[in-house]
């Protein structure tokens, strides 16, 4: 009976047990079961949508950049395909620095290819792919494609590269482009472009690189590729292709550009050629200069120290950045002044002693025992400092303020390039915001004298000088400075005109302005530039210029032979070609190079050949400009001339 009942207990627990599994199994199912439910009908839509995600990635497709050519074609920026070595640091499964180690054993990398990487891995995002070694050799990328397994988080891409083929020619004026800064992408991230740079790792940092930069970018593209669990590529899907950039157009001539470079040769200054009917920047110099293509990829630190270290500056843009007193290019326009305002007629002249006295003080001119009797057109054509005095003396410093004001001196120009200096056109009210001290204040008679000779507070750049002898030579039409013509369509080559219109006019007299134009003339043929315009072959107007870096006192004379070189004057001229109906007007300085005659007025000379004639510095004879100019001995130094 106690064996019965036990077999019954346990028979009992059994069943107990039996049904507890039971409903174990079972709750365990219905969870699957809800579970698979849930997944396959509730969530099968999103799972659907990460795995097709999983299977495809969109990869932008990175437009190619728009070229930069001159007037003529000339190619001045261009891209070109290579391959590049590059390291996502966040798939490496070992240091950084042992992967670069044996990648080294593979590919040559050089002390100065681990810097510049260290410092794109300082400005990028963890999960971006860096270039540790640019344009490998098909001999370095075989060896690499065969031991890629190896490297997991390197990998070879073939990128479009920017290069610039003349080098540092009108380096200035090109810029150059760059790797996208964090503070590049934080800007770009906070535009209404941001979505138009996914996948791009430049961008234009100076010159026509920057201002025309979304021109010359293009539209982004897309590409739907079906990848692999290990994120490899199997195949394209679907693709939007990408819009490249427009290509520009530039009103710049390279071959007169480059006379003109070469004519500085190791001279430090600045030239600005424009053609004054439409605005076209013709030539613009900046001398020294520097190779755009060391920035592409990144500047090493070598480079970039003898670059910013120079104590000649080759990254300064002195055309449009450089201030400058105008010196005696500044007489025609002080002449003009004075025929517009009723203060002097043509004919009205002075007896020059060889300076000026005001109050105390003696204001001298450049040629010692004066110049005589002199008339507005012979105070030009001799650069009579005494007539210029007198003249400032009675126009005030606020009414040459307001006349030089239109010609576009001491104002931005607008022309297309970034960070261009206003200079300094003097005036009482400037001078009342400049200082703070009431002394200070306060403008002195004695301040106006020597801006009529284009010194004192007077500071230009060259391209405000360039731009004031352009609306002279225009008889007064002002026409915007501009170095981009034309905006070229990559695909259909079709072009459009950027060139602006007329900006305003200066309301001259003609026979004033024909006047000025006149002397200017007589400055080329019997005045301070006769000797460098001898046999031209072409009539010009022109007016040299020589500013102080230095004052002199008051009882010393200037001795260029005692002077340290970085305190001679600097030596200016400005022209303008033919002077019937001008087709071109120059400003140009040289730093420290004396008298303008000398040094400035020789490159004018070389660039108007060029730009007229078709004549090159090298040409012994050409016909167009009067046969062969040994032939012809230039006229003897005039002894009634300043050497300005």
């Amino acid at each position: 009976m106690t064996e019965f009942k036990n077999t019954e207990r346990e028979l009992h627990f059994f069943r107990l047990r039996l049904t507890v599994a039971g409903i174990f199994v079972f709750v365990c199912f219905a969870l699957l079961l809800s579970r698979f439910v849930w997944l396959q009908v509730y969530k099968h839509d999103d799972y659907a949508a990460r795995a097709e995600n999983n299977r495809i990635s969109i990869v932008p497709v990175v437009p190619n950049r728009g070229l930069i050519l001159d007037r003529n074609g000339a190619v001045l920026a261009r891209n070109y395909s290579a391959y590049t070595l590059e390291i996502t640091t966040s798939k490496l499964d070992r240091k950084l620095d042992d992967v670069i180690d044996e990648l080294a054993t593979l590919v040559d990398i050089q002390a100065r290819d681990r810097k510049r990487f260290r410092k794109l891995l300082d400005e990028s995002k963890k999960f971006e792919s860096l270039p540790i070694r640019t344009r490998l050799t098909d001999e370095e990328v075989a060896r690499f494609t065969a031991q890629r397994y190896r490297f997991p988080g390197v990998d070879i891409q073939a990128r479009l590269f920017r290069q610039y083929p003349l080098s540092a020619s009108a380096a200035h004026v090109i810029g150059y482009i760059g790797r996208i800064s964090q503070k590049d992408a934080e800007i770009i991230d906070d535009s209404d472009d941001a979505a138009n740079y996914n996948g791009t790792s430049y961008i234009g940092k100076d010159g026509l690189e920057k201002s025309y930069e979304k021109v010359l970018h293009g539209k982004t593209g897309y590409e739907e590729v079906e990848i692999t669990a290990s994120g490899r590529a199997v195949r394209s899907l679907s693709r939007t292709a990408a819009v490249p950039g427009n290509n520009l157009i530039l009103s710049i001539d390279m071959e007169l550009q480059k006379i003109v470079e070469e004519a500085f040769g190791d001279r430090l200054g600045a030239l600005v050629a424009i053609e004054p009917e439409t605005g076209d920047v013709l030539a613009f110099v900046s001398q020294p200069s520097f190779d755009p293509n060391l920035f592409v990829e990144g500047i090493d630190q070598q480079s970039w120290d003898e670059l910013n270290n120079s104590p000649e500056r080759p990254l300064l843009n002195r055309p449009l950045t450089g201030t400058y007193p105008p010196g005696s290019t500044y007489k025609p326009f002080m002449a003009l002044a004075a025929l517009e305002l009723g203060k002097r007629t043509p004919e009205a002249a002075i007896a020059d002693p060889g300076f000026f006295v005001l109050g105390n003080h003696q204001f001298r001119d450049d040629k010692e025992g004066g110049h005589g009797r002199v008339d507005m057109y012979k105070s030009i054509v001799q650069s009579c400092d005494t007539y210029y005095y007198m003249l400032a003396n009675d126009l005030g410093v606020d009414t040459m303020h307001d006349f030089m004001k239109p010609f576009g001196f001491g104002q931005l120009t607008g022309i297309d390039l970034e960070h261009e200096r206003t200079g300094l056109l003097p005036s009482t009210a400037w001078k009342r915001t400049a200082y703070k001290k009431p002394a200070q204040q306060k403008w002195y008679a004695g301040e106006t004298i020597s801006l009529g000779i284009g010194q004192g507070y007077n500071a230009f750049t060259i391209l405000q000088l360039a731009h004031a002898v352009a609306n002279l030579a225009n008889n007064g039409v002002v026409m915007k400075p501009h170095l981009v013509k034309m905006m070229e369509n990559a695909d259909t080559r079709a072009r459009t005109l950027t060139v602006p219109k007329e900006s305003y006019r200066i309301t001259l007299a003609q026979k004033n302005i024909d006047f000025i134009k006149k002397a200017m003339v007589g400055v080329t043929h019997e005045g301070t530039s006769s000797r460098a315009f001898a046999n031209a072959g072409y009539e010009s107007g022109g007016k040299t210029g020589t500013a102080q870096v230095v004052g002199i006192k008051k009882n010393e004379k200037y001795d260029a032979r005692k002077m340290a070189a970085h305190l001679l004057d600097h030596a200016l001229y400005t022209a303008f070609a033919p002077a019937d109906k001008p087709r071109i007007a120059i400003a140009v300085i040289v730093e420290n190079g004396g008298f303008g005659a000398a040094a400035a007025a020789p490159i004018v000379r070389k660039a108007l050949d060029y730009y007229l004639l078709g004549k090159r510095p090298e040409d012994k004879a050409n016909p167009a400009a009067g046969g062969n100019s040994a032939e012809r001995s230039p006229p003897a130094p005039n002894p009634n001339l300043t050497q300005d």
